[in-house]
């Protein structure tokens, strides 16, 4: 798919957060019937263990006008004893993180701090670490 068949697929589906463990897809679909026709539902799992997350995607023809608004309409709305979170989906761009924070992160994160300050005894190290080579 190209990217603006993606975000147009974006623009007909919401997020909806806070779902039961144990809901269906079958019974998200009767509880959203009436935002128009679902052609897809996605229980989103965590990847290793395999397990719901409690987040849904919904995919269809939510997103035409008035059945965008009526989806949205059912947020805080109670899903088997739940209340649960209803969003537009928004459409993730490529390159653009928002869990990177920058900064040097990983192993050699201070590397060579050791030898720029002074050791434990407060003296400065007089000698480099390892083989010198001349």
């Amino acid at each position: 798919r190209t990217v603006e068949e993606k975000i147009e697929a974006d623009h007909r589906s919401i997020y909806v957060g806070n779902v039961d463990y144990g809901g269906t897809a079958e019974e998200l679909e009767s509880h959203f019937n009436s935002c128009g026709q679902i052609n897809r539902v996605t229980i989103l799992c965590d990847k290793f263990s395999g397990h719901p997350k409690g987040s849904v995607l919904c995919a269809g023809d939510v997103g035409l006008g008035h059945s965008l608004k009526a989806a949205v309409q059912l947020d805080e709305s109670t899903f088997r004893g739940r209340v649960i979170k209803v969003l537009p989906k928004r459409t993730n761009v490529p390159g653009i993180s928002t869990t990177d924070r920058g900064g040097a992160r990983g192993r050699f994160q201070n590397r060579g701090g050791l030898s720029q300050r002074a050791n434990v005894y407060g003296r400065l190290r007089s000698r480099p670490r390892g083989r010198v080579y001349r």
